[in-house]
């Protein structure tokens, strides 16, 4: 049935001891309200230990372009900072031909996720994938052959979907995927209610679990709450929701704000290892010798007398939170014996004022000043004959190694 009045619910929790908390706001139409999606779904992610505060703005047959103008909706994007937003659209739309999926519908998904960007940017937008009718859409079949059967609906429905998820940055929930599953592995597990177009209460459990593992991106397997479904059904289309969305992350964009921790190195004599990260956010090093920094670059020297591997781990969190991590092993090398290893003595420094003045360099010495942490000041891509480098206060160490590998260092204290 549809629900023809708009709906605007929220529900909130007591605190309690519970891994993550999320609030998330629904926008759509009775696909999101019957069975009640949203607190299934609060429901689900409780059993699990997660809080989550959920809202819904979800007159039935709304569309898109609708929404983008109707202000319950509007007002309810703009209640709060939400954590996530999920955008449904009406479900037929996004199964038209694309060029008029790109008139009705792609044009005021962009208007709801500015919306909701405009509100707080932090926000992350979820595309609500829906699935296809359960014999096809009868009323576009003459005109739109690709929609007469459930396969091809639901082909079309996935492609614009994520369409939509890419073009503005957002996840895309695989419902519709997760429900062409368990239709292809589990055809006794009925989906529809009577009018073939809405969803049974397994149907709206799945899409809850579906939601489940996009927004807090692990597994609702072991969730206790099931609805007034049987026990191994529930447990069936949770493993399902889980492995749709788990294991095809980057296919629905998942993560697509996610700072990148990505860095690359340079080995260097000495035990030493220049790390370098160039994106924005907060970095910590975990360099794998029980030593740590925060700088978004710097340079690590390793207490080591032979060669040695280390794991090095990198953590990146931005603006709004959202964190990523990366390892990566690194090999320390040893000291090389080079013949005539005398410090390249042609080369002087001398300080005036704050700027530290070296000399007699050749274009292919390396000159790099850190601080008393290691981290990077400053690294001229070229040297000059002579060249200056501002120092902060406090100690600055300085290195100049020539293209065989000879070095001569210094250090300087400002008060």
């Amino acid at each position: 049935m549809n629900r023809c009045g708009p709906s605007l619910l929220a529900i909130g929790l007591c605190a309690s001891a519970i891994a993550q908390q999320r609030s998330v706001l629904f926008i759509g139409n009775s696909y999101t309200s019957v069975n009640d999606l949203p607190n299934t779904f609060r429901q689900l992610a409780l059993s699990l230990g997660d809080t989550v505060n959920v809202a819904a703005s979800d007159p039935g047959g709304y569309t898109f372009q609708m929404q983008s103008a109707y202000m319950p909706t509007l007002n309810a994007i703009a209640s709060q900072a939400w954590d996530y937003v999920v955008l449904q659209e009406q479900s037929q739309i996004p199964s038209f031909p694309q060029s008029q999926v790109e008139t009705e519908c792609y044009p005021y998904a962009a208007v709801l996720v500015d919306s909701i960007l405009a509100n707080d940017t932090c926000t992350q937008p979820v595309f609500y994938m829906t699935w296809g009718r359960q014999n096809g859409d009868a009323d576009n079949c003459d005109t739109w052959p690709p929609v007469c059967t459930y396969d091809g609906m639901q082909a079309e429905l996935r492609f614009s979907y994520l369409q939509m998820a890419q073009d503005n940055d957002a996840f895309a929930a695989p419902v519709g995927m997760a429900w062409k599953h368990v239709r292809d592995t589990h055809p006794l597990i009925n989906l529809y209610n009577a009018d073939q177009s809405h969803p049974s209460p397994e149907g709206t459990y799945l899409a809850a679990s579906v939601f489940y593992s996009t927004i807090f991106r692990a597994s609702s397997a072991g969730a206790t709450f099931v609805s007034a479904l049987d026990p191994d059904t529930a447990a069936i289309l949770r493993d399902i929701a889980s492995s749709t969305v788990l294991d095809s992350m980057s296919t629905w964009n998942i993560g697509v704000n996610d700072p990148d921790a990505s860095f690359t190195t340079e080995l260097e004599q000495n035990y030493t290892v220049l790390f370098m990260y160039g994106g924005t956010g907060t970095s910590y090093w975990d360099f794998g010798d029980e030593t740590y920094s925060d700088a978004s670059s710097s340079v690590h020297y390793y207490q080591t007398g032979s060669p040695w591997t280390f794991d090095v781990t990198h953590t990146v969190t931005d603006a709004c939170g959202r964190t990523n991590t990366v390892t990566q092993q690194v090999t320390v090398v040893m000291p090389q014996s080079i013949s005539g290893n005398e410090p390249p003595d042609r080369i002087s420094a001398r300080m005036r004022d704050d700027e530290l003045i070296f000399s007699n360099l050749l274009g292919t010495d390396d000159v790099l000043l850190t601080d008393a942490l290691g981290r990077i000041i400053s690294r001229p891509s070229s040297a000059k004959a002579s060249l200056g480098l501002t120092c902060g206060k406090g100690l600055t160490i300085w290195r100049v190694t020539d293209k065989n590998g000879r070095s001569i260092t210094g250090r300087v204290i400002i008060p």
